[in-house]
């Protein structure tokens, strides 16, 4: 006995066409025999949502169904039992007997038309000419699916580009500058295509490692840059070698740390490149310091350490 079409498809009985619509494209794109390896215990469950929504799709069949005069088969309800039918012979067939019924309906107002239309833009499957039960047209050609992967690369490494590999031996080039959380795409270098379809693509989620003194905010880049005591008090000519190329910069004398420069231009691709001083001194200036110091006047420390709570 036919299971009730509207526990099948999820919905209740007061549901409008549009969602009963969407609880079989869900159902359908679920069960699939494509998408379950042809198990029977799916493929026999997707017959059967496939029959509730062919019955519950036509108007005037849901209208039988509800008011008792076809059960949940599409077969009429025979108020005679015991034998007489008024018909003669076995009766009008109108129902659909699971997915035999798709020809018949169709000649009560859409029918086959709505089923073709919907397993195409579900399957890509042809379902012209149904006719006695479920066939599995020759399906046209589909494009593989996607294939995803995640690289983790080093700024400096993201900041220059270049080449670098994949499993398998696929090849990626990085563009100059590419972002954290960038996807690239390789076109075709995904899985095969059905049916002499195209190759699906390869997606590449980038994830980019800090670096200990540089990081990146949008185009701009921030560095934190050491210098000896002795650049500071004397002022510097100091070369940085950033991945775009060396970048020269100018530390005027008196530098103290967590002074901060910007050079316009220097930056990830039209940003700015901004050095931190940071003040770091050298064994030979650490041995050097006591007797520097005995020289120096006597500021104390108390004014650099106002407000420091």
């Amino acid at each position: 006995m036919a299971k009730n079409p509207y526990t099948l498809l999820g919905v209740k009985k007061d549901a409008t066409k549009a969602e009963i619509k969407k609880a079989y494209r869900t159902l359908a794109k679920k069960l699939h025999p494509d998408t379950n390896n042809n198990d029977p215990k799916v493929a026999e469950r997707f017959k059967e949502v496939t029959a509730a929504y062919s019955l519950l799709s036509n108007d005037d069949m849901r209208k039988q169904y509800d008011t008792g005069q076809v059960d949940a088969s599409g077969q009429q309800q025979n108020p005679f039992a015991g034998g007489g039918n008024p018909f003669g012979g076995g009766g009008p067939q109108t129902g659909f007997g699971g997915f035999g019924g798709f020809g018949q309906r169709s000649r009560r107002g859409g029918g086959q038309d709505d089923m073709a239309d919907l397993f195409s833009s579900l399957f890509g499957m042809n379902m012209g000419g149904m006719q006695g039960g479920m066939e599995r047209p020759p399906m046209r050609p589909q494009k593989g699916a996607d294939v995803r992967y995640k690289m983790q690369l080093p700024l400096l490494t993201a900041l220059e580009g270049g080449t670098k590999s994949l499993q398998g031996g696929l090849k990626v080039k990085l563009p100059a500058g590419v972002k954290d959380g960038q996807v690239l795409r390789l076109r075709g270098k995904g899985r095969p295509g059905v049916n002499g379809g195209p190759a699906g693509d390869a997606k590449i989620e980038i994830t980019i490692k800090p670096h200990k003194n540089l990081r990146r905010e949008g185009d701009d880049l921030h560095l934190d840059l050491p210098i000896t005591l002795s650049e500071a008090a004397k002022g510097a000519k100091v070369d940085i070698p950033m991945p775009q190329g060396t970048v020269k910069l100018t530390i005027p004398p008196g530098t103290n740390s967590g002074k901060r420069f910007r050079l316009s231009g220097k930056g990830a691709a039209k940003g700015d490149l901004y050095v931190t001083t940071r003040i770091k001194l050298t064994d030979a200036e650490l041995a050097a310091l006591p007797t520097m110091a005995k020289d120096w006047p006597d500021m104390g420390g108390a004014d650099i350490r106002n407000g420091l709570l």
